[in-house]
């Protein structure tokens, strides 16, 4: 189960997210469903189409179930096997 205490050792495909702080002031805001992932990119459906947002540089929020979690993208600038501690 995903809690705000691990969310960063799971898969974030398929979750809610919103950017909430970000160097780039045209970002925030922005939010969506997690489509794709790489190592430094989120792909986020959102209302306006599919936009690749880098990881690194702003504060995610998450929502999860009833709650939400923020997590800063440096943390998770990892690919998501590397990030969960699976080998390839």
């Amino acid at each position: 189960m995903i809690t705000a205490e691990n969310i960063t050792r799971h898969e974030l495909i398929g979750l809610e997210t919103s950017i909430v702080k970000s160097n780039n002031s045209q970002i925030v805001g922005l939010h969506g469903k997690i489509i794709d992932e790489t190592k430094s990119m989120f792909a986020i459906e959102t209302a306006t189409g599919v936009k690749t947002i880098p990881k690194q540089n702003s504060i995610w929020q998450f929502n999860l179930d009833e709650m939400s979690t923020f997590v800063d993208g440096n943390t998770i600038a990892k690919r998501s096997f590397e990030r969960m501690g699976v080998k390839a």
